[in-house]
């Protein structure tokens, strides 16, 4: 699989839905991710992210206006110790809870599956990145539906050991807009990382699409040190 370019994958999907990218800078020095969310409905839009610790988590932007908290109101992103945890849902906490009990990544997600909003049943995607003594590596996971059936759950799991300079894996919730909207099939996607954090904002913010987009958050991090830095762009 070559690398492609991120922004002409995303500019070419009006609706990827939710969606993690992780990888390395070109110059090796710097763990890279970012996470991105869209919506159709006004439930969907009236979120932001805000910094919530050493992570973020989403929150209505008019308090007023929203209905259904469930599955839009969760902590995408945490902390724990050397590890970055980002994903699209509640799972954040599992994922944490797990892994501070000495459990894997992947066996922490065992207890939980795709997301309960027939007809799409939206797959649950997370992603994990691990810093240590100079190295690093990142996994991604995705929970989804076997061909919308909700009676069996299909679970994978892609694990990348010392990655490449300049490339990355993104992973996103569905494979266009439709309705039912058709998960996501294959493996991450491999992709060009490119530019500092600024330059590379800016490019994933404006490759999506412009009615759907709703939040940006992306991190870089010094694989030495573990010291990051992060920007976060809301569209509300």
């Amino acid at each position: 699989m070559k690398a492609i370019s991120l922004a002409e994958e995303l500019k070419s999907n009006s609706y990827p839905g939710r969606g993690i990218i992780i990888g390395k800078s070109k110059d090796g020095k710097t763990a890279v991710a970012a996470y991105f969310i869209m919506g159709r409905s006004e439930n969907s839009r009236n979120r932001v992210f805000v910094e919530e610790g050493e992570g973020i988590r989403t929150q209505a932007f008019d308090p007023e206006k929203l209905e259904d908290p469930s599955l839009i109101i969760y902590a995408p992103v945490r902390v724990l110790g050397n590890k970055t945890i980002i994903t699209n849902g509640d799972q954040t906490d599992t994922i944490y809870q797990g892994m501070d009990i000495q459990l894997t990544f992947e066996q922490s997600l065992r207890c939980r599956k795709f997301e309960p909003d027939a007809p799409n049943y939206t797959p649950r995607i997370s992603g994990i990145m691990h810093l240590e003594n100079g190295g690093y590596n990142y996994a991604m996971s995705i929970l989804k539906s076997s061909d919308g059936n909700p009676d069996s759950c299909s679970r994978f799991t892609f694990a990348y050991e010392n990655p490449l300079c300049g490339e990355g894996h993104f992973i996103h919730t569905y494979m266009g807009d439709g309705n039912p909207l058709p998960s996501f099939e294959g493996e991450p996607k491999r992709v060009e990382i490119e530019g500092d954090i600024d330059t590379f904002t800016s490019m994933v913010w404006e490759s999506l699409n412009e009615d759907n987009k709703v939040s940006l958050f992306v991190r870089f991090l010094d694989i030495e040190t573990g010291k990051y830095e992060s920007r976060i762009v809301n569209k509300n």
